[in-house]
This record gives C-alpha cells, sequence and structure tokens, in this order.
C-alpha cells in the first residue's frame, strides 16, 4: 500500500457570490491571479488560488453553486449549497480513485459523486464524511481526458 496513500492537498469552497468571495479571500492576502478565474457568460464560477506548479501546495478553489452542481451529482437540485467545503484529497492514480471511493462506500459511507472522468482531465469521486463535509478524491489530471467545461 506505499504510495497509495491519499495526501491533502485541496480546499475548495462553494460560494453562492465567487466574485464577492474572490474580493473577500484577496483582501486577505490569499493571491488569486486573473488567468486562474474562470468566467462564462453567466458570471464567474471558479477560482484557484494556488499554482498547479508547486505540488507541495494547498490548492484553494473558490466556485459558484451552479457549478458545484455539475461536478458533484449528490448535489444536483439542492438549494442553499453556499458556505459548503470540500477537502481535496490527490490519489496517485485513476485505477486508486475507484479503489478508494468503493472501499469507502462498502465501510458505510455516502457517496455523492461515483467515479467519473472528470473534464478537467482527473479521474474524480467524491464520499461524505460522519459529518456530511464532502471529500473528493482525485487522480492526477492527464491531457488526454480533457474536455470543455461544462455550460453553467
Amino acid at each position: 500500500m506505499t504510495g497509495t496513500r491519499p495526501r491533502f492537498d485541496q480546499l475548495n469552497i462553494v460560494s453562492s457570490n465567487p466574485a464577492a468571495s474572490v474580493a473577500f479571500y484577496r483582501r486577505l492576502g490569499i493571491d488569486i491571479p486573473e488567468e486562474r478565474i474562470w468566467k462564462t457568460n453567466t458570471g464567474l464560477h471558479h477560482a484557484s488560488g494556488t499554482s498547479a506548479a508547486d505540488a507541495e501546495a494547498l490548492d484553494f478553489d473558490i466556485d459558484s453553486t451552479a457549478f458545484a452542481q455539475k461536478w458533484n451529482a449528490g448535489w444536483k437540485g439542492r438549494d442553499k449549497l453556499g458556505g459548503r467545503v470540500v477537502l481535496g484529497f490527490g490519489v496517485p492514480s485513476r485505477g486508486r480513485v475507484d479503489e478508494l471511493y468503493g472501499e469507502l462506500k462498502a465501510a458505510g459511507y455516502v457517496g455523492l459523486q461515483e467515479p467519473f472522468d472528470a473534464f478537467w482531465g482527473a479521474r474524480y469521486a467524491i464520499v461524505e464524511d460522519p459529518d456530511g463535509i464532502a471529500v473528493g478524491l482525485m487522480s492526477p489530471v492527464s491531457g488526454e481526458f480533457r474536455s470543455p467545461p461544462p455550460d453553467v
């Protein structure tokens, strides 16, 4: 099992007003460069405060409530998603995402998002901890699995 332990590497805030959240966290001192902000014709839907080039850094992401429902099937149709938090754990392979998700579900934990090939190129799944906090499981990103982001 050496090398297969998940590594805590992401904190994702689901925001009901991502632009206001970006302004707040910038004022607090988080570096959120403009090129790390994703906007569509319906507004700001994702911002990231850490460069992926720094493998040891903790990713700090902000997502709109509408966008969160695109990557977490367990949240589709829910209201009041603002203030939700997703703790992200990186795992070493695409297959390990599926294995770990299956192990956690077999142990009785709630699965929110079954493993899938996410548009950003990673294999991704989400389970809930005992208090209902979403815990993402993500493989390394692979260019061959990238696709355009969904409409929000």
